[in-house]
C-alpha cells in the first residue's frame, strides 16, 4: 500500500471511499475519505479509527508502520460511526491500549458497541506525553455532536480537527497543495453548509481556542490536510459563521406544467436586472446538498412551487425541511407559484422558511399560466427583492 508521511513519526493511516454517493443525505459525487492517523513516539497513539466496513485496511495500514499491538493510546474524537466503528477491530489487535475520549464519548462508544474498554476521560487543558510531542484536547461539545472533541499535537504542531475543516472528496494526493484547490474550497464549503451550518455560533468560540497554538498543519477525518493554505480555510470558517454572503440570490423551484417554471425565469431576469448574481435550480433535478452550499454564501432565496394537493411539490418540501434543520443565518427570502382551482403551497413554504430562521418578504402566486403582465409582474418581483436584498447591511 502506499504510505503518506505528515512528518517525523506521523503517518496517514486512513481510507478512501471512491464509490460512496450519499452520506446521510448529503451527496459526495467526489466520494469521501475516512481519515486515521498514526503517531510512532516513544508510545504510540492511533488518531481516530475508520468507517467499519475498511477496518481491515486501515489495519493492514497500520501494520505497515508498526505491530498494532504496540499501540498504546486510541484518541476517538468524535463517536459517529464513520470516525469510531473500526474500533472493535482495532482493540481485538491492540487490547492493552487505552482509549481517550470525553465523557460524552465514552457514553456514546458503550451504547453503540456494547463494549468496554480501558477508557481514559479527557477534559479541556488535559495533555498526553507521548515523547518527543505531547497531545492537548480541545472538547468542542455540539460541533457538531457532544462528543466532539480536536486533539493537537504540540511538537509537530498539527490540529487533528475531526470533522471540522473537512471535505467529501476522494483523491490519491492526501495534502491540499497536491490538489486543485478551488475543488477543495468549494468542498470544504459545501461540506461546512451541509455539517456545520447549525452550529455556526459555536465556530468562533473554537477557532479561538485552537488559535492558542501554533498550527502548521490541519489533519481533518475527511478529505485532504491543509498544510499551504491554513490561513485561506480558517478564514473561511471565520466569514461563514459570521453569516458572511456575496450578492447572490438563489431561485430553487418545481413545477407540475411549467407554469412555476415560467415564473422562475422572469423572475431570473429581474434579479439579473437588479444587478444580483442569481443562481437558479429545479430541485427535482438538482443536488440538494450543491443548492445548500449555494445558499451558504447566497443573501436571499426564493423558492417555488406549484400547488399539488394543497400544499408544496414534495421535493421542495424535502429542500425546505433539510434547510430548516441547517438553521442558515442572514438570509432573506420569498416564496412564489401557480395554482390552478386552489393554492396553498405559498402558506407552507413560507412557514417553513421562518422555520429555517430566513426572514421571509411578501411572496407571488398566479393562477394557471402567466400571461405577458404576468410575466412582467415576475420580473418585477425578482427586480423589487433583488434590490431590496442587495441594500440590506
Amino acid at each position: 500500500m502506499n504510505t503518506v508521511k505528515l512528518a517525523e513519526g506521523i503517518y496517514y493511516v486512513g481510507v478512501v471511499d471512491w464509490t460512496v454517493r450519499d452520506f446521510h443525505g448529503y451527496t459526495t459525487p467526489r466520494g469521501v475519505t475516512y481519515n486515521s492517523y498514526l503517531i510512532i513516539d516513544e508510545k504510540v497513539c492511533v488518531i481516530d479509527t475508520v468507517k467499519a466496513p475498511f477496518a481491515a485496511e486501515f489495519i493492514e495500514r497500520i501494520s505497515q508502520h508498526i505491530d498494532p499491538a504496540r499501540i498504546d493510546y486510541v484518541i476517538t474524537n468524535h463517536i459517529e460511526p464513520d470516525h469510531s466503528s473500526a474500533l472493535s477491530a482495532l482493540m481485538e489487535r491492540a487490547p492493552q491500549a487505552k482509549v481517550l475520549l470525553t465523557e460524552h464519548g465514552k457514553a456514546g462508544i458503550t451504547k453503540y458497541y456494547q463494549k468496554e474498554y480501558d477508557f481514559q476521560i479527557v477534559k479541556e487543558g488535559d495533555v498526553l506525553d507521548l515523547g518527543r510531542n505531547k497531545l492537548h484536547f480541545l472538547p468542542l461539545p455540539m460541533l457538531h455532536w457532544p462528543d466532539s472533541m480536536v486533539s493537537y499535537l504540540d511538537g509537530e504542531q498539527i490540529l487533528f480537527s475531526n470533522d471540522a475543516f473537512g471535505q467529501h472528496i476522494s483523491t490519491t494526493k492526501r495534502f491540499d497543495d497536491e490538489n486543485d484547490i478551488n475543488e477543495v474550497l468549494y468542498e470544504a464549503a459545501k461540506y461546512y453548509a451541509n455539517i456545520l451550518m447549525p452550529y455556526g455560533k459555536l465556530v468562533p468560540g473554537a477557532l479561538k481556542k485552537a488559535a492558542q497554538f501554533p498550527i502548521r498543519m490541519i489533519a481533518p477525518s475527511h478529505g485532504v490536510v491543509w498544510r499551504s493554505h491554513i490561513s485561506a480555510i480558517l478564514s473561511k470558517y471565520e466569514q461563514w459563521a459570521t453569516g458572511y454572503a456575496t450578492d447572490k440570490i438563489v431561485i430553487a423551484y418545481d413545477s407540475m406544467w411549467g407554469s412555476t417554471e415560467k415564473m422562475a425565469r422572469h423572475i431570473l431576469e429581474g434579479v439579473t436586472a437588479a444587478g444580483a448574481i442569481g443562481k437558479l435550480y429545479r430541485m427535482s433535478a438538482a443536488d440538494r446538498s450543491e443548492v445548500i452550499a449555494d445558499i451558504l454564501e447566497a443573501k436571499g432565496l426564493l423558492v417555488g412551487s406549484s400547488t399539488l394537493n394543497n400544499g408544496m411539490l414534495p421535493s421542495i418540501g424535502a429542500l425546505l425541511v433539510y434547510l430548516k434543520g441547517l438553521r442558515p443565518t442572514k438570509k432573506t427570502g420569498a416564496c412564489f407559484g401557480a395554482y390552478g382551482w386552489g393554492g396553498g403551497a405559498q402558506k407552507d413554504m413560507e412557514e417553513l422558511l421562518k422555520g429555517a430562521g430566513v426572514a421571509v418578504e411578501s411572496g407571488l402566486t398566479l393562477k394557471w399560466a402567466p400571461d405577458s403582465q404576468e410575466k412582467e409582474k415576475c420580473f418585477q418581483f425578482g427586480y423589487d427583492f433583488a434590490m431590496k436584498v442587495l441594500a440590506a447591511k
